[in-house]
């Protein structure tokens, strides 16, 4: 007799189990030789907080009623609960606060296309660094942490999280139309979000830098490419990454990324930069991050903030394509 369990979840044998653990081991320890200390949060909350943080990713969360009636709610990610938890523990303290983790996070997913749903993020928190100082350090973090795992050939995207956004907001999109063309540009559908923007009412010349624009891939050469093609937004934007990327020139890491306008995030709390990681042996993103300025204002203390996270199951295979594990 064969006994289920839910789809989107496994079990782990003894030597993947043993695999994993010295990933792990890794992981933490090149997150604490850049003075980030481990957290740990509780793997339930209540889904108000969650919702404080983001209202869209709250819901992907499971979520059930306590005892007393209170809704709670798996967490997602631990971005939030780490921002819940320096508005409460540290309040009294001056930042910045470096903060890593290891923690298994949930996600309502569609396991037919082979998401999980029960997964390990492992990561870091930079909270209270500005702009673009902050970003490099976590970026030089992330480096280190593929480096710790044996990916080097690994690449970290950078990309701008408001740039899509307000070109959007300049041409006059709708929001329900927006929408539509965010989703499709989060996926990585290009041709989904070629058919969204032949349904909006854009001229030619409108339809054409936003078709172009996220296709613009590589190192700065990129930001004058985007340049050439106008407004005010991709201006702010060219700006914004411009001044990362000579942070990593000056870090000697310039070459481990990957300039990206085609970058975006499915969470809602991110502002400028956002990261994503991927390894040419293995379809699937290794994780991301990005910066999320206003999160911590949510939880009644302003602060500029940085993170990333990394999937540790993906990781793990992509080792094994490597021929690391």
């Amino acid at each position: 007799m064969t006994h289920p369990i839910p789809p989107g979840t496994r079990d782990i044998l003894p030597d993947e189990m043993r695999e994993l653990r010295r990933l792990s081991l890794a992981l933490i320890d090149a997150f604490e030789r850049f003075g980030y200390g481990e957290v740990a949060t509780p793997t339930i909350e209540y889904e108000a907080v969650l919702a404080r943080g983001d209202e869209r990713g709250a819901p992907v969360a499971y979520r059930f009623f306590d005892e007393s009636g209170e809704l709670l709610a798996m967490r997602s990610d631990m971005t939030i609960p780490i921002a819940r938890l320096v508005a409460n523990r540290f309040a009294a303290e001056e930042p910045p606060f470096r903060l890593c983790y290891l923690a298994r996070a949930y996600r309502a997913v569609r396991p037919q296309r082979g998401q999980m749903r029960e997964f390990t993020h492992a990561g870091v928190e930079l909270v209270g660094a500005p702009a673009p100082a902050g970003t490099v350090e976590v970026i030089d973090v992330l480096a280190a942490a593929l480096d710790a795992a044996g990916l080097g050939r690994a690449v970290i995207g950078l990309g701008d999280s408001e740039l899509y956004k307000q070109l959007l907001d300049e041409v006059g999109v709708e929001p329900g139309a927006r929408a539509r063309v965010l989703d499709e540009l989060a996926t990585h559908d290009h041709v989904g979000l070629e058919a969204e923007l032949e349904r909006a009412e854009l001229s030619a010349a409108e339809r054409e830098v936003l078709v172009r624009l996220p296709m613009l891939r590589g190192g700065p050469e990129v930001l004058d490419e985007a340049r050439e093609l106008g407004g005010e937004a991709t201006e702010r934007a060219t700006r914004r990454l411009a001044a990362t990327f000579d942070g990593l020139r000056e870090k000697g890491i310039a070459d481990r990324v990957r300039l990206d306008l085609g970058l975006l995030r499915d969470l809602g709390y991110y502002t400028g930069a956002i990261l994503e990681v991927y390894d040419p042996a293995l379809g699937h993103v290794l994780g991301g991050g990005g910066r999320y300025d206003e999160l911590m204002g949510r939880f009644g203390r302003p602060l500029p903030a940085v993170g990333f996270a990394l999937y540790l199951e993906r990781l793990h295979v992509a080792q094994a394509e490597e021929g690391v594990a």
